[in-house]
């Protein structure tokens, strides 16, 4: 915008520095919006409003008036205005400089720093816009200006780059990263987005949650610090407040560092609204309103108009929410600064003790409720709250609250399993089954007693069940062991069961199918009498599948479909997910690619209800080795979803059985060569970017395996060596994972093997190959 005459200074206050010449970094839309509000005869008063610090002064400095659209502008910041007077003084006299510019159109006020002035100057103003006075303002504020007529335009914190993004050249494309850059080569000419860098760069930008000023105060401290050792500092509790300032020394006091910025913000604030934010500030972001009321030191019905005064101010803020309640936030550096005014005052260990007695009750309430036809909801609800849940975990390990560390992290386990967060799982169950001795660290400061044994022999089989998912049977099985002694010896019937239970799953992975069948009978007929019907249906399943690898397929069918009508009468989505795929596999087995096809979808469906992510890559891999089977050319799509998957094995941190590993491992060779090299890389590189989310959904929005018998062709084309070593293998009655066995191969290969000896021999189904075979000898 082109200033045709400044405000004089007015009892200390300065112009404001409207414009730095510069391109606003990820502001076009804003722009564009303020331009068209602005270019509306209608509109008297159009306020950017949002947080201190995501740029409002600059994106009003850098809207540029079409030729003729007003006759004259006047600017001023009234941020440093010591009373609502001053700043009523302040806008009449630019008022009165307006009056006198010649011109048929409207003046401009753009006034800067609109914040805590309210009479006169609100009144002031409204008289001044009205349609005779010629006038029309731009305004910058925390909160609205509250005159008839007003137009809000929010303004937001740049996006942030997602957790795990490290690509220097697609992070170069986000806002927060490119503002950060700008900044970095200010203080350092040299500086550049590197490969050794980036993921620190990107990590910042998140930290300070994409607001503009404190990317470009932390960019300024490039001069001394690597952005490594500079993400160190900041990442301590407050360091974005004492690292962080040095603004230029024309900008406001408010702007030259994050905790003057911090203070301006909450100036004027009453007693309720300042203890409300106080304990808000606790929460970790993404905090919901059920349990910002159970924490609110406030009455209710004070509690509401206080929070809609802090969200008003900017002071606490909404997120985006697709679904679900809304959700919200205290942003940085208001959130360490009242931290640290809770320090100060002596009340930050109750606001703290509050906190964390609000989740763990908030999970063990919904614990029992994890079974049954809300399963995804209260799952989900676990999910929005899990940086609060474990700031909560963190609090009750640093106070000594043992047996409520340990019960919180047991009710924890279908949860974590559901989100992946497996390894994160397994710390847990140590650190709240450890004596006093082996705790002692920075989070403990003074000793504690271990929690009672039996609460720390489930933690011992928890931590066996997450050692289980994250790929590691021998581990797990040792564990296992190890609580089912403690339980025996507890005389705990109903957890020997589980344990059991557990254990032959891990037995069953680990590779001895006997040893599982032998520890899941007795704890399916133990859980069954005890009325665990959820674990039952569990321990079913999975002893139907130790039955099918030892060969015994009848009985194994027979549990199989016993498990699965289990799981649908108790509402257990993700046990019916888990049986759908044993399903598929005894389906595979038995050449039923179409029955398995659909019990996969039906498995990755319910996954997608629950926000599945440590199950996801074993189906999503299983159903696209039945695509590349079934249909060669379906390469491309095979490929994006495998390289998904090894992407989420990696967020995760689990790997894939051997068996399945090797399978893998064949298909994406016979895609290297069906794709080429460059095909092949496109298409890896594509689904290697693609969310869980997108995976699932292009899994389920492909067309099922064409399953329709190859036509007989005149003559039988030969078989290769390989292929009639597996055709004689199935005309002596031998199941696919007992051929894999014998001759050292996947199964999913003597699948496609038994796929290709179908076809060259006209037979549609195992029996004819068999009677084939008899043909020849």
């Amino acid at each position: 915008m082109t200033v045709t005459q400044q405000a004089p200074s007015v009892r200390g206050l300065r112009p404001a520095p409207m414009g730095t010449g510069r391109a606003l970094v990820g502001r076009d839309t804003e722009l564009v919006v303020l331009n068209g509000r602005l270019s509306d005869p209608e509109a008297r008063l159009v306020t950017l409003i949002g947080p201190g610090g995501v740029g409002k002064s600059a994106l009003a400095g850098a809207f540029e008036a079409a030729p003729g659209q007003f006759r004259g502008v006047r600017t001023a910041d009234l941020g440093p205005a010591a009373s609502a007077d001053e700043a009523a003084a302040v806008v009449l006299r630019l008022a009165a400089e307006l009056r006198r510019v010649p011109g048929d159109a409207d003046g401009l006020l753009v006034l800067d720093g609109c914040d805590h002035h309210g009479e006169p100057f609100t009144t002031v103003l409204g008289e001044l816009l009205a349609p005779a006075g010629r006038l029309t303002a731009l305004a910058t504020s925390r909160e609205p200006v509250r005159i008839v007529g007003e137009r809000l335009l929010p303004v937001g914190r740049l996006p942030v780059p997602p957790s795990g993004a490290e690509d220097p050249e697609e992070l170069a494309g986000n806002a927060s990263v490119a503002l950060f850059t700008r900044a970095a080569r200010d203080a350092v000419p040299g500086f550049a987005l590197t490969e050794e860098n980036a993921e620190a760069v990107a990590a910042l930008c998140r930290l300070l949650e994409g607001l503009p000023l404190a990317l470009e105060l932390a960019a300024a401290r490039l001069r001394l610090f690597t952005p490594q050792v500079l993400l160190a500092r900041v990442r301590h509790r407050g360091g974005a407040l004492t690292a962080l300032s040095g603004g230029p020394a024309h900008a406001p006091a408010r702007h030259r560092s994050l905790a003057a910025l911090a203070e301006s913000s909450v100036a004027g604030l009453s007693r309720g609204e300042l203890t409300l934010l106080g304990q808000l500030a606790i929460f970790e972001p993404g905090f919901g309103m059920p349990m910002l009321e159970r924490v609110s030191p406030l009455p209710s019905t004070e509690s509401d108009s206080v929070l809609d005064s802090l969200l008003d101010r900017s002071l606490v803020v909404a997120l985006e929410q697709e679904q679900g309640e809304p959700r919200f936030a205290v942003p940085e550096p208001v959130r360490s600064h009242m931290t640290e005014e809770l320090a100060a005052d002596g009340l930050l260990d109750t606001a703290l003790d509050r906190h964390a007695a609000a989740y763990r009750h908030l999970v063990g309430s919904v614990e029992p409720r994890l079974t049954g036809p809300r399963q995804g909801h209260w799952l989900r609800v676990l999910a929005a709250e899990q940086p609060n849940i474990v700031a909560a975990l963190r609090r009750l390990r640093r106070c000594g609250a043992v047996e409520d560390l340990a019960s919180t992290v047991l009710a924890l386990r279908l949860p974590w399993l559901v989100q992946g967060r497996l390894r994160e799982g397994v710390e847990w169950c140590d650190l709240a089954g450890q004596d006093d001795e082996s705790a002692a660290g920075p989070d403990t400061p003074s000793p504690r007693a271990a929690p009672a044994e039996p609460m720390r022999a489930r933690l011992v089989d928890l931590s066996a069940t997450f050692t289980l998912a994250l790929g590691d049977a021998d581990l797990a099985v040792r564990r296992h062991r190890r609580a089912l002694a403690l339980c025996k010896r507890l005389g705990d019937r109903r957890q020997t069961a589980l344990v059991s239970a557990r254990m032959g799953l891990a037995l069953l992975r680990f590779g001895d199918p006997a040893g599982a069948v032998a520890a899941l009978g007795p704890a399916v007929s133990a859980l069954e009498s005890l009325g665990a019907a959820a674990a039952a249906a569990d321990a079913t399943v999975a002893l139907a599948a130790a039955l099918r690898a030892q060969g015994d397929t009848r009985r194994a069918h027979g549990l199989l479909d016993k498990g699965v009508d289990a799981h649908r009468r108790v509402a257990d989505a993700r046990g019916l997910a888990g049986a759908l795929r044993e399903s598929a596999a005894a389906a595979v087995e038995r050449d039923d690619t179409e029955g398995a096809a659909r019990a996969l979808r039906e498995s990755l469906e319910l996954y997608a209800s629950l926000g599945e992510r440590t199950e996801l890559p074993d189906v999503l891999e299983e159903l696209a080795l039945l695509w590349l089977h079934a249909d060669p050319s379906a390469g491309p799509r095979t490929t994006r979803v495998l390289a998904a998957c090894a992407v989420l094995r990696r967020q995760v941190g689990s790997s894939a059985a051997p068996a399945r590993r090797a399978a893998v491992d064949e298909a994406l060779d016979s895609l290297r060569s069906r794709l080429h090299a460059a095909g092949f890389a496109a298409a890896w590189a594509e689904g290697a970017r693609m969310p869980a989310a997108t995976a699932l959904e292009e899994a389920l929005a492909a067309p099922g395996p064409d399953t329709r018998p190859a036509a007989p062709t005149p003559e039988a084309q030969p078989l290769t060596p390989r292929q009639v070593q597996v055709a004689m293998l199935v005309a002596e009655g031998m199941t696919n994972r007992q051929i894999a066995s014998r001759l050292d191969i996947s199964e999913w290969t003597v699948v496609n093997h038994l796929r290709q000896i179908m076809r060259r021999l006209g037979c549609t189904s195992r029996l004819q190959v068999a009677w084939s075979v008899g043909r020849w000898t």
